[in-house]
Order: C-alpha cells, then structure tokens, then sequence
C-alpha cells in the first residue's frame, strides 16, 4: 500500500517525503558504493518525492558513469537518497534509503521484500551468489 513517508538525515537539516509501496519491493546490491554505505533502497516516483528542507545542505559525489547524484548531508554526512539517470532502470530515478525513514514500523522493514542485484558485475538483474552480507 503507498503511503507518505517522512525521512531525515541524522542530524535532521535535510528532511523529505515520499510516497512509496514498500511492500512492493526495496533492493541491496553489491556495487562499491551500497556496499559501503550499505544503502537499502526503495524506488520513489520523482512526481511524489520532495525535499521539505535541506537541500542546501546536500552534497553530491559522483563517481564512475557519473550516472549517479550521490548526496549528503554536509553536517552529519548521512546518505538518505540519491538521484540520477540510468537507462537500464528506465531513466531519471530517486531511490531513497529506507533506513532513514523517520515513521516505518519495525514490522514495515521486516516485512518489506528485498530484491538483491549483482552490481559489482553490472548484473543489475540478477543476484549476486552471496548475499548474506548485504
């Protein structure tokens, strides 16, 4: 079911909402940088995604295909979404990361699917052979 979600940076500069269905699915995958930071992902519709306040704060890497906006906060350094184009994904995208949601239930993130893609082989539509450390 999509509903309104409200979520933060650690120190709470940069805040936002997003209407997403987590029980449609979330995604982990191997690729360096979700491996790091060991991002959980859900999938926003740019229609419904807004940053409340913040975005001044954010800071943006970009690394590689530079396909990806990467952003920060500047204050906290916490990692709560990111933006960018990818063909192979269908385009312009906003994936935010479920684990800073400030009102998902314990149960919410129990339940919510996890789909795992091999990115560190650019096998975004497959899982990795192991991904119990993600």
């Amino acid at each position: 079911m999509t509903r309104t979600y409200h979520g933060s940076c650690h120190c709470g500069t940069v805040r936002y909402e997003a209407d997403l269905d987590l029980s449609a699915g979330t995604g982990r995958c191997n690729c360096s940088i979700c491996r790091k930071l060991r991002f959980w992902g859900a999938m926003a519709d740019l229609k419904t995604f807004r940053v409340v306040s913040g975005e001044d704060a954010l800071v943006n890497y970009r690394f590689g295909t530079d396909s990806t906006q990467n952003l920060f906060c500047r204050h906290c350094g916490t990692h709560s979404f990111h933006r960018g184009y990818v063909e192979q994904i269908g385009g312009e995208f906003v994936s935010v990361n479920v684990t800073c949601l400030d009102d998902v239930s314990d149960e919410e993130w129990a339940a919510a699917p996890i789909r795992y893609s091999d990115g560190r082989d650019n096998n975004w539509w497959n899982a990795p052979a192991v991904t119990s450390y993600l």
